[in-house]
């Protein structure tokens, strides 16, 4: 492994052209034919899951709102909005979007890189490929664009972006969505890499959200989608951009990760176009954070096994690695007693104790019969936490429970690499069945099917306005 400290010679503005100049020519150069049918098919189902989440998010609070604010400032437009019989300028319906996609918090995610990357792909490539008159397969091949370099960018930071106080997804998306758009405008290299500098001075996200469960982050892949769409509109224009966006002096590293950081540069283009990222991006079983997920599955087991209840248990402590800490264990006060459902999806304590309450956790577990439910609530305040010096974090989201119940027994399980990830997939079907759960929240069951079958087929889609017609509007 070949980790390096951020420079600020020239050296280091020579790699980070090196690097610009090789997602360039890994977008230019682009051919689906090229890409393993395995990667292809991950490809596919990430891309319907992301689908079904954006239909789930249709109508609930913080899509209204947003969809509100962008008609009022952008005004209606041609371009459709998932789920929704709404039409924007296509930054703005880009923008909705992925808000609906990631509303939900229900999204993929690459464990290593801790990055939503669908969010911010999907969104990019149905405006692009709209825009573009591109068919199923370059629509395919954008978002698998996409996808592919905002894992790299989010797995050589190691955690950094987090460290720094950015969420990585609205970050490092802004240029998986400058790259999968700039390819389905044709762009060359130079202008793969006049747009890649570009969005440099784009790419944002703050984590500020985890304090109250503000919607902030709801809408980061959105945001990074308008920042790759616009990118490609300038450096199609001339507009000239940075060269050296991530190794530079003040590149995306230098600036988002803390000082010091080792940064894992080889990851960023080693065998790009050989070697896939997509295995590496794992789908939620359960909406909430995906650093919750092992804990739920492990209180689950726990119950399971030895036949107990909520009602028989005195405290349930957590092992839970370092990094994960801040997102989903502090502020204790706050993480105890979630104002809100997205501030109890980023509580361990509150997913932990709903699972355990109600046997599961889905969405239902996010309305307000159960985020103030006292006996959930009561729960989540007799759980604590230590740092677990086994975790497989960040590779995976490991997550050890130990639950004491009232007759005095204290009852162990470890899920070490968590349910979803490379090496503990969920089966395809478990996909499906999401997505239909999801789906048939806001269309029938026939036209589910539809979407299903499109997507399953989409290389042989001739224009990319005939899945429109099926995920976009109710009629």
């Amino acid at each position: 492994m070949n980790i390096q400290t951020p420079q600020t010679d020239t050296e280091s503005e020579a790699r980070g052209n090196d690097h610009a100049g090789a997602f360039a020519r890994f977008a230019a150069d682009f051919r689906l034919d090229a890409v393993p049918a395995e990667v292809v098919a991950k490809a596919k189902l990430s891309l319907l899951d992301a689908l079904g989440i954006a239909f789930a998010s249709v109508g609930r609070d913080y899509a209204e709102a947003m969809a509100r604010a962008l008609a009022e400032v952008g005004g209606t437009g041609d371009c459709p909005v998932l789920g929704m019989d709404l039409r924007l300028a296509p930054r703005d319906a880009a923008h909705l979007n992925g808000t609906l996609v990631h509303g939900l918090d229900y999204d993929d995610t690459h464990s290593g890189a801790v990055v939503h990357t669908s969010a911010s792909a999907l969104p990019t490539a149905l405006a692009a490929a709209r825009a573009s008159g591109a068919d199923g397969a370059q629509l395919l091949s954008a978002f698998i664009i996409a996808s592919e370099v905002s894992s790299r960018i989010g797995l050589a930071a190691g955690g950094g972006f987090h460290e720094q106080g950015y969420h990585p997804t609205g970050v490092v998306g802004t240029f998986g969505a400058t790259l999968a758009a700039g390819y389905l405008h044709g762009l060359d290299e130079e202008a793969l890499r006049d747009a890649q500098g570009i969005a440099l001075s784009m790419a944002a996200g703050s984590m500020e959200f985890l304090q109250d469960g503000a919607w902030n982050k709801r809408q980061h892949p959105g945001w990074a989608s308008v920042c790759g769409l616009s990118a490609v509109a300038m450096a199609r224009a001339g507009f000239f951009g940075a060269r050296s966006p991530y190794g530079g002096r003040y590149g995306l590293y230098a600036l988002y990760t803390p000082d010091g950081r080792a940064i894992e540069w080889t990851v960023l283009d080693r065998d790009l176009g050989r070697r896939w990222e997509m295995t590496g991006i794992a789908f939620k079983p359960y909406p909430a954070c995906h650093m919750t997920h092992a804990f739920a599955d492990a209180v689950l087991a726990i119950a399971d096994t030895h036949d107990i209840g909520a009602d028989d248990v005195a405290s349930i402590h957590a092992l839970i690695a370092e990094g994960e800490v801040p997102v989903v264990c502090e502020p204790v006060a706050n993480k105890q007693r979630p104002q809100n459902a997205y501030e109890a999806q980023f509580s361990l304590p509150y997913v932990m104790a709903a699972t355990l309450s109600r046997g599961h956790f889905g969405l239902a577990e996010l309305e307000a019969d159960a985020t103030n439910d006292p006996a959930i609530l009561d729960l989540c305040s007799r759980t604590t936490y230590a740092v677990d010096p086994d975790s497989a974090y960040p590779t995976y989201y490991s997550g050890a429970v130990e639950v004491t119940t009232k007759d005095g027994r204290t009852l162990h399980h470890r899920e070490q690499i968590n349910r979803g990830a490379e090496d503990n997939p969920v089966p395809a079907e478990a996909v499906y069945d999401k997505f239909r759960a999801n789906a048939g929240l806001r269309y029938d069951a026939a036209r589910v099917a539809r979407i299903i079958d499109a997507v399953d087929d989409l290389e042989g889609l001739g224009d990319v306005r005939d899945l429109e017609a099926l995920v976009c509007g109710t009629g």
